[in-house]
């Protein structure tokens, strides 16, 4: 487990799994990620119950809001390996009430504390499609910085779209509170 200011990270489990369900089945929520086919919720929590426990290589982490103790995202580091001492992030919020209000932000900042001083890892990486503003506002908040584009990669709607690389470095990580307005 960790804490943020605003958010709690702790392992998923099976009694996540309408969370997710439902997440994944919103379009709003997933317009800029990479979705699978549909699963019946059934499916979803089979897959939480016989995911491999959390392990150095890949950590999944429900992101709780401090406030009220509601489920309202998820995060992951992934392909990690220990020679290496980099790390993959994925991450969405869920729950479109707490859109814009920091969560995603102290969620970003807490996981990447997290990989850094527990993990002891040296970076962490994402992609992230060019049009998701929000998204990379929160990535460079944190310290992220792009270290490159991937060219029409990701497709919506019939469009394809390029994907910028970011980075962000163990003495990066922006350590700061949150500005007055949750950002």
């Amino acid at each position: 487990m960790a804490l943020g200011e605003l958010v709690k990270l702790r392992a998923m489990g099976p009694a996540d799994a309408e969370a997710l369900w439902r997440w994944n089945h919103d379009p709003e929520v997933m317009r800029w990620m990479d979705d699978s086919y549909a699963q019946p919720v059934e499916r979803v929590r089979t897959w939480l119950a016989e995911r491999p426990r959390n392990a150095y290589g890949d950590v999944l982490l429900g992101i709780e809001a401090l406030a009220d103790g509601k489920l309202i995202g998820l995060v992951m580091l992934h392909g990690t390996e220990p020679e290496k001492g980099i790390a993959k992030l994925d991450i969405y919020l869920g729950e479109k009430d707490y859109w814009g209000r920091g969560y995603a932000t102290d969620a970003v900042r807490t996981v990447c504390r997290y990989g850094f001083d527990d993990m002891r890892l040296h970076k962490v990486t994402l992609t992230v499609v060019t049009e998701n503003h929000a998204a990379r506002k929160v990535y460079e908040r944190v310290g992220f910085v792009e270290e490159g584009r991937l060219r029409q990669v990701f497709r919506r709607d019939g469009q394809w779209y390029d994907m910028y690389t970011m980075g962000l470095l163990s003495d990066e990580l922006r350590r700061g509170a949150l500005t007055p307005d949750g950002q």
